[in-house]
């Protein structure tokens, strides 16, 4: 009688391939995503604040140069935009989804009373709370 021996087989996944893979991906993500907040050039003001910490939406970034000129970020696109339709596009903005972030970033050069003006407009527009950017110390 022949008795058939059974072999045990070893079913170990090699999971070294895949810890490679995730650390590049962890580093293409580390490299990428402070290029993902785009904004028109400006020189922010400095500040010591702690940053807001808020849901993982993106922001609507409404830019202000050294001028007085106003810039929306739509889609990752930048747009020159009069005050009027800023306001006309961030109401509508704000219709669909009223917990989306607003940051005003502001040049250092720009008169606080412009920034003022915006962030009031912005509010009058629907937009409960305006956020400013500024650059740590």
């Amino acid at each position: 009688m022949a008795r058939r021996q059974r072999r045990k087989l070893n079913a170990e996944i090699n999971v070294v391939p895949y810890i490679d893979v995730m650390l590049v991906l962890l580093v293409i993500f580390m490299v990428t995503a402070p290029l993902l907040m785009q904004g028109v050039e400006v020189e922010l003001p400095e500040a010591s604040a702690r940053p807001v910490v808020k849901a993982d939406e993106e922001p609507l970034v409404v830019s202000i140069k050294q001028d007085g000129s106003l810039y929306l970020n739509l889609g990752g696109e930048q747009q020159s935009i009069n005050e009027e339709d800023l306001y006309k596009k961030v109401a509508v903005i704000m219709r669909r989804n009223s917990e989306k972030p607003v940051v005003v970033w502001g040049d250092k050069r720009v008169p606080y009373g412009r920034v003022v003006t915006v962030m009031a407009g912005l509010q009058g527009a629907g937009v409960p709370n305006v956020g400013l950017a500024t650059e740590a110390p």
